[in-house]
């Protein structure tokens, strides 16, 4: 594609962001930056979390291990639906109840200081990592489209990105986020759609024949009832309930944009019709990629596989490969457009709630001096900035697996003791030992991630999938109940 076109597109959506960016943080406040004074429409914030749930990660990666895992990740979206419920009906209750700024705030009443403290660092671990990968994977996309053209190094391009993200940011926060990941949704799911046209356009293919195709192919199979296989569907449904309460309801990011709306009421509405969407949202995604190896074969493309296991290899780069390469030139700007919105999603909101757990948990930003508190939150959100850009790079030279399948091995080690945390300090009235639990926390993960390694010797064969997150949360669980205080 024309780098000349691709500048456009760029830059175009750029200047759309900082249009919303203007009217969103004029007259802003710290509590606009955090709390987005909490005025938001509950339909705008749902929308928005669609793409922010999203974001690269099912963008590029789902529709391209549709062809080594066929339609074995709806197994996970299906258990998303009770893990929503549970966010709606228990978690967000409570955060309105005690009027929460950082939701990790609870801990601190519930345990003591080190729980709060411990807590809140494991979400900043968990939020770094997550955005940093998915941001990797999308800016790789934009190197190879834009970047690599004008010898322009992937190290620039990442600190160029961010630097753009932080001007559009730094002053509206959370109120500027729920307007422009509105925007970075549409964007995302018109580029499925116009994918989908454009694949039976040239596939001389009507609606009801597709959905024919999608309904016959192998790629489509669902359900996997081997129970050694990680992909089994009890493990995949359950991790996916599991996934959803600790990376939506135990996450910074994602409820703070929940907590904005005006009130209890409307941030349930906004829950619950968000986590229903996401089911269409995702068969739509994984729609589009039985039909990209469908359109492939038809037209004589291969993709590189591995000798002895038979998979594809580099599936992140299928999506991208068609529609730059082989689609029409609007099909190709429009996707463009999705994978800036993603990229733009990945971090904005990131940048915005590492800024406000470390300014609110870390630095108690709300009882420092008030002409004080906008310069620090200026600093601190710089420095995150700058974190971000290192782990962006590091990614380049160690990763070496699918985008989707690091993002959620990372969140079942770092995510797992936010579990365990929360759900004994909800469903027990048991005071455990605060000064023990920053130990907890730590040599949880470490058994967690021993027991995988050797589960195949020591369960006589059981792999583990994503319930990893479940057995990390449990012994963080148990190492509460004996540290409990007699």
């Amino acid at each position: 594609m024309n780098p000349g076109i691709v500048f456009t597109v760029i830059f175009g959506y750029f200047i759309l962001l900082m249009v919303i960016s203007w009217f969103t943080s004029r007259h802003a406040t710290n509590d606009t930056f955090f709390t987005g004074n909490r005025e938001s429409p509950w339909y705008l914030v749902a929308f928005g979390m669609i793409g922010a749930s999203l974001s690269g990660v099912t963008f590029i990666s789902v529709p391209g291990e549709v062809g080594n895992s066929q339609w074995a990740y709806f197994q996970v979206v299906l258990g998303y639906l009770p893990g929503y419920w549970v966010i709606a009906f228990v978690l967000m209750p409570l955060y309105y109840r005690l009027n929460l700024i950082s939701i990790y705030s609870f801990l601190k009443q519930r345990f003591g200081l080190n729980a709060y403290k411990t807590g809140s660092a494991f979400f900043l671990l968990s939020q770094t990592v997550g955005a940093s990968f998915r941001l990797f994977l999308v800016a790789g996309v934009l190197q190879l489209a834009f970047f690599d053209t004008y010898g322009i190094p992937f190290e620039v391009s990442v600190m160029v990105t961010i630097v753009l993200i932080w001007i559009y940011t730094y002053k509206g926060g959370i109120k500027t986020i729920v307007w422009t990941d509105s925007l970075q949704t549409f964007f995302m799911l018109l580029a499925v759609v116009v994918s989908i046209y454009i694949i039976s356009k040239e596939l001389n293919l009507g609606a009801g024949e597709i959905v024919q195709i999608i309904q016959a192919h192998e790629y489509s199979q669902i359900f996997v009832w081997d129970w050694q296989a990680g992909t089994n569907f009890f493990k995949q449904f359950f991790s996916g309930a599991f996934i959803a309460i600790v990376m939506t309801g135990l996450d910074q990011n994602m409820m703070q944009k929940n907590l904005t709306c005006k009130n209890l009421k409307e941030g349930q509405k906004n829950v619950l019709w968000f986590s229903s969407s996401l089911i269409f949202v995702n068969l739509l995604f994984l729609g589009l990629g039985v039909m990209l190896y469908v359109y492939a074969t038809e037209k004589g493309i291969t993709f590189p596989v591995d000798a002895e296991t038979g998979k594809f290899l580099s599936t992140d780069k299928v999506f991208p490969s068609l529609a730059i390469g082989h689609f029409t030139i609007f099909a190709g700007v429009v996707f463009l457009l999705g994978i800036t919105a993603a990229a733009y999603s990945s971090a904005d909101s990131s940048l915005t709630s590492l800024t406000t757990a470390f300014c609110v948990d870390f630095l108690d930003i709300e009882n420092r001096p008030r002409e004080q508190q906008k310069s620090l939150r200026i600093r601190i959100h710089i420095m995150f900035s700058i974190i971000m850009v290192l782990a962006i790079i590091s990614f380049k030279y160690i990763n070496d697996d699918s985008v989707i399948n690091s993002v959620f091995k990372a969140a079942g080690y770092t995510y797992g003791p936010l579990l365990g945390l929360f759900a004994f300090g909800l469903f027990t009235k048991i005071k455990a030992n605060d000064g023990w639990i920053p130990y907890i926390c730590i040599v949880s993960p470490i058994l967690s991630y021993l027991l995988n390694l050797y589960s195949v010797e020591l369960l006589g064969g059981y792999q583990f999938g994503f319930e990893i997150l479940m057995v990390n949360g449990a012994i963080t669980f148990l190492g509460l109940l004996i540290s409990r205080k007699s």
